[in-house]
C-alpha cells in the first residue's frame, strides 16, 4: 500500500509542476504581449504627435504666422 502511496504522491507533484510551468508560461506570453501593446501604443502616440505637429505648421504657414 505505501509504494501505491508513493506512486501517487509523485504523480501529484508531477502534476503539480507541470501545471505551474504552464501558468509559468502563459504569464511569459501575457507580459510579452502586453510590452508589444504599450509599443504599438507608443508608436501611435508619436505618430499622432508628428502629425498634430504638422497641421500646426502647415496653419502657420497658411495665416503667416510662421515667419
Amino acid at each position: 500500500m505505501a509504494d501505491n502511496s508513493q506512486k501517487m504522491s509523485y504523480h501529484i507533484g508531477e502534476t503539480k509542476g507541470q501545471a505551474q510551468e504552464k501558468a509559468s508560461n502563459l504569464m511569459d506570453k501575457a507580459g510579452d504581449a502586453a510590452q508589444s501593446v504599450k509599443e504599438s501604443v507608443q508608436e501611435a502616440g508619436q505618430q499622432i504627435k508628428a502629425k498634430a505637429q504638422d497641421a500646426t505648421n502647415a496653419v502657420k504657414d497658411a495665416t503667416g504666422m510662421n515667419k
